[in-house]
């Protein structure tokens, strides 16, 4: 069929470059190694953190659901799809986050796009960290409010978008708490500063450090002691929560706002009883085995030392995100693939996800991998590195 022709112009230019990657089927179910062309390899590249993808209570809370309650729910939560249990998780959640409220939508994407385009007229202004995940820009993009952008983690130009922003309703500062692909944290005690003091709101998306940070995963708010300073705490309930969804936590008069004007909320259908029971369960985890927690971060701490020991570069990571920088797209690439002929999944990620000239292999420990299987992957690293010359 024509009409896509200059759509494979632009696949066959990233082809040449280098840069156009195949989807890799995994044939096993997510844990400290997986199977991928009849191979086990050791995973790198999973937002599995704590392992409840395949937890044994994960598991059973979902069979439990289906037998009980079938399949799917057949609607949307706002005419005869919200069950009980979709209130129950709600009610954890902001238990969990210590906030008034909660509500949960489809996706870690769609609660940022609904909570941004719900909240913001012309009126008003948001004010966005440069390296803010894809799902923040798109949302902001929903929007008719302005927009300010301040440099990375960069509490001065903040406060120079600040100053500029005195004459809107509203000021909204957003922030990843954890940006995805350099693994680094939000100054989040000087963006609530500086909130405070010129009368701005803050919304920060803990995707990657729900589970990860605060006590028992609790996320950076939590982490940093800011609990009910911070106005919107948006989330994903699909990695190391282990399922499948995002949140938004926040006082209540948002949360019925955003059940009456949240469009992915209105328009899609609620989430299946599978997947609602055992985001309950994982919850109930984190409260209940902190050691995965622990075990999480004594492994991030063991292999961030031997990928700085051995010379890569891993940038700012503060956090299991540990990207090993290579700078070049194809080169990039071409790591990732050694890496996996060798035994280690660890993908190559490169524009548009990061900037032009800082490709890299980023990869994500987790409490599932024994000490064994990292001293295994580092030295695979090592003898992948120095045959493309990166060490």
């Amino acid at each position: 069929m024509k009409g896509f022709e200059y759509l494979q112009r632009e696949l066959d230019e990233m082809k040449e470059q280098g840069t156009f990657r195949k989807l890799v089927p995994l044939e096993s179910e997510q844990g400290s190694k997986v199977v991928i062309n009849g191979k086990e390899v050791i995973q790198l590249s999973s937002n599995n953190y704590l392992g409840l993808t395949s937890h044994p209570r994960l598991r059973q809370a979902a069979l439990s659901a289906v037998e009980k309650y079938g399949a799917g729910t057949g609607s949307v939560r706002t005419i005869a799809g919200t069950l009980t249990m979709h209130e129950e998780l709600e009610k954890k959640l902001a238990e969990f986050k210590h906030t008034e409220a909660a509500l949960v939508f489809q996706s870690g994407f769609t609660t940022n796009q609904g909570v941004l385009s719900a909240i913001l007229t012309d009126k008003d202004v948001v004010i966005s960290d440069a390296l803010n995940h894809a799902s923040i820009i798109d949302g902001i993009r929903l929007t008719k409010a302005a927009r300010k952008v301040y440099k990375h983690a960069d509490t001065k130009d903040l406060e120079r978008a600040l100053k500029e922003s005195a004459d809107y309703r509203v000021r909204l500062i957003v922030t990843d708490g954890v940006f995805s692909m350099d693994g680094n944290i939000a100054p989040l005690p000087e963006i609530v500063e500086l909130a405070e003091k010129y009368d701005a709101l803050v919304m920060v998306d803990d995707a990657h450090a729900s589970g990860v940070l605060g006590e028992n995963g609790r996320g950076t708010v939590n982490h940093f002691g800011l609990d009910g300073r911070v106005h919107i705490q948006v989330g994903t309930l699909s990695k190391a929560i282990g399922v499948l969804g995002g949140y938004v936590a926040s006082t209540r008069t948002l949360i019925d706002y955003l059940i009456h004007k949240g469009r992915p909320f209105l328009f899609s259908t609620s989430h299946p009883p599978a997947v609602t029971e055992a985001c309950i369960e994982a919850i109930n985890v984190l409260i209940e085995e902190p050691e995965l927690i622990e075990k999480l971060w004594e492994n991030t701490r063991f292999f961030k030392k031997g990928l700085e020991e051995l010379g890569f570069q891993t940038g700012t990571s503060e956090t299991p995100i540990t990207p090993v920088i290579v700078g070049d797209e194809a080169l990039s690439h071409k790591f990732s693939d050694r890496l996996l002929e060798y035994g280690v999944f660890a993908q190559g990620i490169a524009f548009p996800t990061v900037a032009k000239g800082m490709a890299r292999v980023r990869t994500i420990v987790t409490a599932q991998h024994s000490k064994e299987e990292l001293q295994e992957a580092l030295t695979i690293f090592e003898k992948a590195a120095k045959e493309l010359s990166i060490l």
